[in-house]
């Protein structure tokens, strides 16, 4: 998600190079993991984003506070795509993170968005 939140803040900045910035805080096993969400999310960018939209009605991905259109970039790729936790763990990892580093109300729209999708 940081990756991801980075590239966005800053474009000039190449998503795989700002995870490997972030990476020394991580173990070698969860540097794998992130690896692979990242490269996920980036490989299912345009499916994930339709599913991010028709979940969230009236919400462009422009109108989404940054942390939880990045929550939920890595919480879709997940459900949609990695399918290795079950959705319940999934949504409410998604939860905690966008509580910890969005707005009051990250943790409920993260949770909305999230819970449609498995509800389709």
């Amino acid at each position: 998600m940081q990756a991801l939140f980075e590239h966005e803040q800053r474009p000039e900045i190449d998503v795989c190079q700002s995870l490997s910035l972030n990476e020394k805080e991580l173990g070698e096993t969860d540097q794998d993991f992130a690896k692979q969400l990242l490269d996920g999310v980036v490989e299912h960018r345009d499916e994930i984003c339709e599913a991010m939209q028709a979940h969230a009605p009236g919400w462009t991905l422009d109108r989404m506070d940054p942390v939880s259109r990045c929550v939920l970039y890595v919480g879709t790729y997940e459900m949609m795509f990695a399918k290795e936790a079950p959705p319940a763990v999934i949504i409410n990892e998604a939860i905690e993170i966008a509580k910890e580093f969005g707005t009051d109300e990250s943790g409920k729209f993260v949770n909305g968005v999230l819970n449609g999708m498995i509800k389709k």
